[in-house]
């Protein structure tokens, strides 16, 4: 899977990030609304994270969808 058929699926995508990340809000997931940019600042800034370590999770867990 890639990040286009992320964001296009993003509404069915929502709980597996909630699952992920379970800092993220509904608010949250609204506001990123399947942007990759957008997720990977909301994850530095609830987990206090580098930019290099939110981009690493995200591929992995792309991966692993």
């Amino acid at each position: 899977m890639n990040w286009d058929q992320i964001k296009g699926d993003w509404k069915q995508v929502q709980g597996k990030v909630k699952a992920q990340w379970g800092k993220l809000t509904d608010d949250d997931l609204k506001v990123i609304d399947g942007k990759r940019e957008e997720l990977s600042g909301k994850l530095q800034s609830h987990y206090g994270i580098a930019k290099e370590k939110a981009e690493a999770q995200l591929d992995d867990f792309i991966k692993g969808l």
